[in-house]
């Protein structure tokens, strides 16, 4: 049997009590609060509204209005007061003032204009000095006579013919000048055939074709070994000798200036062979030193032998140590040819002899001279030449030069050094693997150590990453992935050369450019690996004709050049350069790509925006712009068009 605890009762029944008196003290206490009240508002009435409207602009609320009545002495007296709900933020800053959307426009130039080149302007170059030729140097525009107008091309222009066939025929319709059948018939340069130009391969020292005189070359030299890669043609005329080098895996840089024979490089890069606008006169070539294994002269008309040799010193200079000059025409084999030629025998033996002894000042050894050609061969070294300067007293060896800067640098009547050597058969900055293995070997320029913030793993690593990109450009860019679409191909800022490399297979070339502002100058190591290319500053125009590239490649240009020149004006030089249904790829920051994308739209191509190979969170992106099929308009239909000629 259970027996209740009396401690516990009586604990409980104490703690009942206390709670008790809890509860009635704060019911007290809440009365009187509440009877408080009813006293300190027994004179007002209350009057509750709520109000909502909507108007078209946004929602006005009007949440309560609230009626207080008061008793004077004598009389009641009503008073209404309204109170609003303000939501509205007090603490921040005003919003900046809204900023209009920018609205580009890029008329297309006059007709007139089809073939403009900016820095090579005819009327422009009447201002210059006609002394060692000035005149037709590059004259480029002043600020205020840039044209910002698209660059039309001609009426009935058409694609070109693909690789090979460009070779032997480009549309009359795109190069429109009959000048160069009439005057050069005999040397069968080019002829009119219907609605096309065709090209027999001739030249004015090789009328049976450029191939059996390259053919005559090969008895005396080698071609085909790989020993010989590169080679530059000054006075190329329509380039028919370095069209045929490629068939022997020989890439040849053509030049000519733009004079009396019309449209020479024009026609040159219509066949699909690589060219420039270029002149000897009295400011460097824009290449690097040691950059070409030979060069060659048919009939340039070239003063050789005048302003004590300076023109033969310059050929040195981008001659690598063991390169070949090839010189035909006057006064080569003058005994045969004097009255052809219009000169008498004394005239020519003297010249030649000048020639001979400029050569033999440069340590250069002649090798051969058969029928119309002569070969001399660059010294692999200038452990000789050092000796002999006691004998030859000009040229001297530069001092303090830059061999490799090449953009506005005035020539120099003096013997660019070559880099030391420990023995008389060391070639001088190394030896050039041969082609193709030369192509991916680590170029001297690099296993040397001149270029010291490049290193060979930096080389190699570079190479494979772009045959990468490229595999991914094919991708993104059908029309670079189809064999034969394509032909001249420009890479605007190329530092290793990486993206022509990882194209050598196709039927392409490229136009490797090095910007003068770039941060390393690598267009020696270019060349040394067997490809070409070119100095540029993208603030100005390129030495090339309207519609020169089927597609242009932009790695970071803009990044480059920004706060440097406008950027529209770059774009539109792009645009001048390309041809009709081409493309470009702009790599570089995605804040650029869409100003730029803006731009282009404005310009009417086909724009979109691609990821990085490396997938969509890289800031870096692609933009792939295709230049739509528009040329100028008939001419009974041409007087809409930006008459911008005023401007020049």
């Amino acid at each position: 049997m259970a027996f209740s605890n009396p401690f516990s009762f009586s604990f409980k029944s104490k703690r009942l009590s206390a709670n008790l008196y809890c509860m009635t003290l704060a019911s007290v206490l809440c009365s009187l609060c509440y009877l408080a009240g009813i006293w300190q508002h027994s004179s007002r009435s209350f009057t509750r509204t709520t109000s909502h409207s909507l108007t078209g602009s946004g929602l006005s609320c009007s949440l309560a209005t609230q009626t207080n009545s008061m008793a004077p002495a004598t009389s009641t007296v009503a008073v209404t007061t309204t109170v609003h709900l303000d939501f509205a933020a007090h603490h921040q800053e005003q919003d900046p003032p809204g900023v209009a959307a920018s609205q580009h426009h890029f008329p297309a130039c006059s007709p007139e204009l089809s073939e403009y080149t900016p820095c090579e302007d005819a009327r422009r170059s009447l201002k210059f000095d006609r002394e060692k030729l000035v005149y037709r140097e590059r004259h480029c525009p002043e600020a205020g006579e840039v044209l910002r107008c698209r660059i039309p091309a001609p009426n009935g222009y058409r694609v070109p013919f693909r690789w090979p066939e460009s070779r032997e025929s480009v549309w009359f319709a795109n190069v429109p000048h009959k000048e160069l059948t009439v005057e050069k018939k005999k040397q069968n340069w080019v002829r009119f055939d219907k609605d096309r130009f065709r090209f027999p391969g001739g030249g004015t020292m090789f009328p049976k074709g450029a191939d059996k005189y390259i053919d005559d070359i090969g008895k005396l030299i080698n071609l085909s070994d790989g020993s010989i890669r590169t080679a530059i043609d000054t006075g190329c005329g329509v380039a028919s000798w370095g069209a045929y080098l490629l068939s022997r895996n020989i890439l040849t840089v053509s030049f000519a200036p733009r004079d009396t024979h019309e449209a020479q490089v024009q026609f040159a890069l219509e066949r699909g062979v690589p060219a420039l606008i270029g002149i000897l006169a009295s400011k460097r070539l824009p290449y690097p030193s040691r950059a070409f294994d030979m060069a060659h002269c048919s009939r340039c008309l070239i003063p050789w032998g005048k302003f004590d040799g300076l023109y033969l010193i310059e050929v040195d200079r981008i001659l690598r140590p063991g390169g070949y000059w090839i010189l035909s025409g006057p006064p080569i084999n003058w005994e045969n040819h004097w009255k052809g030629w219009d000169r008498t025998p004394e005239d020519l033996k003297a010249e030649q002899s000048v020639i001979e002894t400029v050569a033999r000042s440069l340590c250069w050894k002649k090798l051969k001279q058969k029928n119309d050609i002569a070969i001399w061969q660059k010294p692999t070294n200038h452990l000789h030449c050092i000796a002999n300067r006691k004998v030859f007293k000009k040229p001297q060896f530069c001092q303090a030069q830059d061999p490799d800067r090449a953009w506005y640098t005035k020539m120099e009547d003096c013997l660019t050094p070559l880099p030391q050597v420990a023995h008389i058969k060391e070639i001088a900055g190394g030896e050039l693997a041969k082609w193709p293995e030369r192509l991916n070997s680590i170029p001297p320029r690099i296993s040397s150590g001149s270029l010291e913030e490049i290193t060979a793993e930096i080389f190699i690593e570079n190479t494979e990453l772009w045959k990468q990109r490229v595999a991914h450009y094919k991708k993104v860019d059908h029309q670079l992935g189809e064999p034969g679409r394509y032909r001249n191909l420009l890479d605007m800022n190329s530092f290793l050369g990486g993206f022509a490399a990882a194209l050598v297979d196709d039927p392409v070339w490229v136009m490797n450019i090095v910007p003068v502002e770039a941060e390393s100058n690598t267009l020696g190591v270019i060349y040394e690996r067997g490809l070409i290319g070119t100095y540029q500053n993208w603030c100005e125009a390129m030495s090339t004709y309207p519609r020169t590239y089927d597609f242009i490649h932009s790695d970071s240009v803009f990044s480059l050049y920004k706060d440097r020149c406008k950027m529209e004006d770059i774009l539109l030089e792009m645009d001048r350069i390309l041809r009709p249904e081409g493309s470009i790829i702009f790599r570089d920051d995605v804040d650029f790509l869409v100003e730029i994308r803006s731009m282009m739209n404005a310009m009417e191509y086909d724009t979109w925006i691609a990821d990085h190979e490396n997938g969509p969170y890289e800031r870096e992106k692609i933009l792939l712009a295709v230049k739509r099929y528009w040329t100028s308009p008939s001419p009974n239909h041409s007087q809409g068009a930006t008459k911008n000629i005023s401007q020049i």
